[in-house]
């Protein structure tokens, strides 16, 4: 197969989805029907091929995003398997970012939950194109219309049902193809392998016409040729449809949405022909962008083995002791023992070894090219975001962005020999997941690390313990709150001192005053060239953010407020870069100290789905944290409740929600705000 055939047969992709909506089990099922393993690994057994970490087989969650490749239908499909969880968005948004095309998997009962909400929007903020899937269809209360429906009012995309189911909950018997007019039923006794293709049941038949013919309406609105072919009435052909489907899929104007239940292994081989049929090859996928370091211009990148060489790095992981740093290779190829150039930081990396991984299995391999995604051994200072290129045609590709935590924990080790494993560890574990951030506070003498939420806090001290025996003691959760201002106040700061035999003189006039939430801090200047020569105006820029790094109140960051530099004054001989630096900040404390400061605190969106019955506990426990409940809706005997809760509220709410439900509500929080306290 030469190698333009094989980047047109090779599929990248990830499986997203809300927690529980069946990601893992979809993805175990893709592996046994393409071959790739001989038998189905159960979440709920703690066997899943992709949940290889002992934290991840004992919660039954994903927890960190693993990569695996099969084949079907003489394509190579490359699968990432993300967690679900809101505390680990951060893998979804860097697996996203460098894949080619999203299954996003739905519940049948849950329909758009809050994170598959989130996820759907991190794909589309990378113009990843995506094809759904409404998993559980044999659940009680399992409702493919009602989804599909959600679909409809929260998304931008169109949802394009290419099947509809034929019964639902315990009648869920199949599906029915709408394109090319059948029904698929799977024989229970062989694990879904075999199925049977017969002819529509004369009880639904009125259904799939309204259905197909909203299917083909739908892309006649797309479609010149397909409108084309239904304003004369002619028939139209599978071939057809698929490729107007296709190519619906891939200008994201449209998403096919597919059903089945993967516990009962039912719906996945159409889910297959689906993937191969409407997702992108990374020649279908607009040419990589970046900027040329030398030049500063825009360039962009082919997807081919001839081009340079251009690869991102998406994730860092230790094993072993040993680090793996996955890339997705854009263009060019890479090769076992070659050098390889990190534009990112300027450096000369080698590649010692090439994987080809499965979940956290390998496979030595001695090349790779465009649109593979590999594990390289040997990169010592590459981390998350960093661009690998060829050094004589740079190009520096636009970063990952990462979130900032919301919640911290003080953690100290429990002996002096474990002292010296924990800073070990948690610089590996920062290398591993840029979310987590450590910081170590001479006050208390603690090490405090902070991360999304309670669940990755707990994650994080489990694997210190286990993967670095490291022990440690853990101190209650705590919020990150921000500090700002509420008034306009000007203020100047004055610094005159003689420090080793040299004058050091500055002073500046500043004024501070708030600024809208969530717009940060805003720097302007308006002195010139007299009042103070502008070879200080970056020292003084410097003295102004780093004195926001610590506020008056608490010692928080602050946030929301614009600094104006107005004025100053300069000695000839005596003004220096310290001076400057050290009067500016001093402006700023002062500034703030009497600008009213005041604490903010973050704000979590949080959204509850319960049984009707105890609403009005949830509701009263709700306002009982201070919370401010934004909507309720009802879906027959469930109520989804939305609330704007203080974070510092939320704690232990998992264990007070099951108790106050009998166990049956489950929720979801993710960052909303910083607000005052």
């Amino acid at each position: 197969m030469s190698l333009r055939q094989k980047l047109s047969r090779t599929r990248n992709i990830g499986i997203v989805a809300h927690i529980d909506a069946g990601k893992t089990t979809v993805t175990e099922r893709i592996l046994f029907y393409t071959g790739k393993v001989y038998k189905m690994g159960e979440v709920h057994d703690g066997e899943a091929t992709m949940d290889w970490m002992p934290q991840e087989q004992e919660r039954g969650i994903t927890i960190t995003s693993a990569v695996t490749a099969c084949s079907w239908e003489n394509h190579e499909i490359q699968i990432i398997d993300t967690p679900g969880h809101v505390d680990f968005t951060m893998e979804v948004e860097r697996c996203l970012r460098v894949l080619d095309g999203a299954l996003v998997v739905f519940c049948a009962v849950g329909g758009v939950e809050p994170q598959s909400e989130t996820v759907w929007h991190q794909a589309d903020k990378y113009s990843v194109p995506k094809i759904a899937f409404i998993n559980k269809m044999d659940r009680v209360g399992a409702n493919f219309f009602g989804t599909l429906n959600m679909m409809k009012e929260r998304f931008n995309s169109i949802p394009l049902a290419i099947q509809i189911p034929y019964g639902q909950e315990e009648n869920f018997t199949g599906v029915v193809d709408l394109i090319r007019e059948n029904l698929i039923t799977w024989h229970e006794n062989s694990l879904g392998v075999s199925f049977s293709l017969g002819d529509i049941p004369s009880d639904i038949l009125s259904q799939v016409q309204e259905y197909r013919e909203k299917l083909i309406e739908t892309l006649a609105e797309m479609d010149d040729q397909i409108a084309e072919k239904y304003l004369e009435g002619s028939s139209i052909s599978e071939e057809e449809i698929i490729k107007a489907v296709r190519q619906a899929t891939l200008s994201l104007k449209a998403v096919p949405v597919m059903c089945g239940t993967a516990l009962r292994n039912q719906g996945i081989q159409p889910l297959m022909d689906a993937i191969v049929n409407f997702l992108p090859s990374p020649e279908d996928v607009p040419p990589v962008r970046g900027l040329n370091p030398l030049t500063g211009h825009e360039e962009t990148r082919l997807s081919n083995d001839r081009e340079p060489l251009a690869a991102l790095a998406f994730k860092v992981m230790q094993d072993d002791g040993r680090k793996l740093t996955y890339l997705r290779i854009y263009s060019g190829h890479l090769q076992m023992g070659h050098d390889i150039y990190n534009v990112s930081i300027r450096k000369k990396e080698k590649i010692s070894r090439l994987l080809k991984m499965h979940a956290n299995k390998r496979e030595r391999i001695d090349q790779c090219g465009a649109g593979g995604i590999v594990a390289v051994v040997g990169l010592k200072e590459t981390t998350t975001g960093n661009t690998l290129c060829d050094e004589s045609h740079p190009i520096l590709l636009e970063p990952i962005e990462f979130y900032e935590p919301v919640i911290s924990q003080a953690i100290e080790a429990k002996t002096p020999a474990d002292q010296e494993k924990l800073s070990v560890a948690l610089t590996k574990l920062m290398e591993e997941d840029p979310t987590i951030r450590v910081k170590y506070e001479d006050e208390t003498a603690q090490t405090v690390i902070s991360g999304m939420g309670e669940l990755h806090l707990d994650i994080i001290i489990d694997r210190l313990k286990r993967e670095f025996n490291t022990l440690v003691n853990v101190g209650k959760p705590r919020v990150v709150y921000r500090e700002t201002i509420q008034k306009r106040v000007e203020a100047e700061g004055r610094f005159e001192k003689e420090l080793g035999e040299k004058k050091h003189f500055g002073h500046v006039k500043i004024t501070v005053e708030p600024k809208a939430r969530g717009t940060g801090i805003a720097c302007v200047e308006l002195i010139d060239e007299a009042t103070i020569p502008s070879d200080f105006h970056e020292a003084i820029e410097e003295g102004i953010r780093e004195s926001t790094l610590s506020g008056v109140l608490a010692g928080y960051p602050v946030v929301d407020v614009k600094i104006t530099i107005t004025g100053g004054s300069f000695r000839e001989g005596e003004s220096t870069e310290l001076g400057y630096k050290i009067a500016a900040s001093s402006a700023v404390r002062d500034g703030c100290l009497r600008a009213d400061p005041t604490l903010l605190e973050p704000l979590m969106m949080v959204e509850i789905i319960t049984p009707r019955e105890f609403m009005g506990e949830v509701i009263g426990d709700i306002n009982a944290r201070r919370g401010e409940i934004q909507a309720i809706s009802t879906k027959g005997p469930i109520s989804e409740i939305k609330a704007k809760v203080p974070l510092k509220a939320m704690f232990g709410y998992s264990t007070d929600i099951r108790s106050a439900t009998q166990g049956r509500a489950t929720f979801s929080m993710q960052f909303y705000a910083y607000d005052k306290v």
